[in-house]
C-alpha cells in the first residue's frame, strides 16, 4: 500500500501578536482570507489525500464557510484546538483518516508554502520517516546571556531556520506523543528529537513566512 497523508492544519492560535481581535487566518491577502490560500496550496497537491483543520471555537462557523466556499474537498474535519500547540495538534492527529500513514502538520498562518515544497518534503519524509521545510540562515546568530550579553556565535553554516509542513510517519510520531516532552514546544520537530529520533531538513523557499505581525502582511502580499 502507497502512503496516505493527511494534512493538519494548526489555525488555533489567538493572534494576539498580529494586534487585532480577530484570527489572524481571516486577514485578507489580494481579496480572500489567509486560511483559503493555505489549503488552497493543500488541496491542488497529488501527495496529500486528505486535510483536518484545528481551530479556535468561535472560529468555527467562518472556517466552515471559507471551506465550503473554497470547494475544499480534501477536508474531512474541522476540530477545536488545545490551551498548547502539541494539544492541537493531538486532537488534529485523532481526526485523521484511520488510512493515514504520515501526518504533514502545517502553520494555517503560512499562506505562501508552494506546492513544490509540499512535495519535496513529503518525499523525504516517505524515505527518511520524518522531514521538515527550513532555510539557510543568512545572518549571524549571537547566544546571549539572561542579561542580553553574547556568550558565542555558532557557525550559521549548521543553522536551519525550520519552517512547515513538518511531516511525520504515523506511528513515529504517535510514539512520540506518547514518550516525548511538549514542555516548551515550539515546533513539532522538537517532539521527535525528545525521543532521540532525527528529522530530515529539506531546503524549502524563504517565501513560505509565517504570518506574525503586521509587517508580514505586507511582505506576503508583495509575494503574492
Amino acid at each position: 500500500m502507497g502512503a496516505f497523508v493527511s494534512a493538519i492544519i494548526v489555525a488555533a492560535g489567538d493572534s494576539t501578536r498580529m494586534g487585532i481581535n480577530k484570527s489572524k487566518q481571516f486577514i485578507k491577502l489580494k481579496g480572500e482570507p489567509v486560511i483559503k490560500h493555505t489549503l488552497w496550496a493543500f488541496e491542488i497537491s497529488d501527495v496529500i489525500n486528505s486535510v483536518v483543520v484545528v481551530c479556535r471555537e468561535q472560529d468555527e462557523n467562518e472556517i466552515k464557510s471559507v471551506i465550503r466556499k473554497g470547494g475544499f474537498g480534501k477536508v474531512k474535519a474541522v476540530v477545536y484546538g488545545g490551551d498548547t500547540r502539541d494539544r492541537s495538534v493531538k486532537n488534529g492527529v485523532q481526526a485523521c483518516d484511520e488510512r493515514t500513514t504520515h501526518f504533514a502538520i502545517h502553520d494555517g498562518a503560512r499562506p505562501l508554502v508552494s506546492y513544490d515544497d509540499i512535495k519535496a518534503v513529503v518525499s523525504e519524509a516517505i524515505k527518511y520517516k520524518a522531514a521538515a521545510l527550513g532555510t539557510l540562515v543568512t545572518d549571524t546568530i549571537k547566544i546571549v546571556d539572561e542579561n542580553n550579553n553574547i556568550i558565542s556565535t555558532p557557525d550559521r553554516s549548521t543553522l536551519r531556520a525550520v519552517q512547515t509542513p513538518q511531516v511525520f510517519e504515523k506511528k513515529l510520531y504517535l510514539k512520540a506523543l506518547r514518550e516525548g516532552s511538549s514542555k516548551g514546544i515550539t515546533d513539532d520537530c522538537q517532539l521527535v528529537e525528545s525521543i532521540g529520533e532525527s528529522v530530515k531538513i529539506v531546503i524549502g523557499s524563504e517565501k513560505n513566512i509565517k504570518l506574525t505581525t503586521q509587517n508580514d502582511i505586507l511582505i506576503a502580499e508583495s509575494l503574492i
